[in-house]
């Protein structure tokens, strides 16, 4: 190998990796806004990341099972009601993804 590939492998591997969780655009959307808000309801989140329905619910769904949030479901008055808070393990895994993104500097 050459000196120049030898340096530019060596570089790619000081390379932290990041959460492929948290490396679609929705989820870190999501993590983004609960990281910086004690709670957020599910209207809130939509219109936020201009997401559809069905998709922001497939993502509260994958971020509620690996523990990053907590999604509670319930009624104001008669309408449904979906509220979202990021956990300490959510807050740690976005936490590490930016200070991963920051070695890409």
């Amino acid at each position: 190998m050459l000196k120049t590939e030898v340096m530019l492998l060596e570089e790619v591997a000081m390379f932290k990796e990041l959460d492929p969780l948290l490396h679609s655009q929705l989820r870190l959307a999501v993590i983004s806004l609960l990281a910086s808000l004690e709670e957020a309801d599910f209207v809130y989140l939509r219109e936020k990341t201009s997401s559809t329905a069905g998709n922001l619910s497939v993502q509260l769904e994958k971020l509620s099972e690996a523990g990053y949030i907590e999604v509670e479901k319930g009624y104001s008055g008669k309408r449904p009601r979906t509220t979202c808070r990021i956990t300490e393990t959510g807050r740690k895994a976005f936490e590490d993804y930016v200070e991963a993104l920051k070695s890409y500097f």
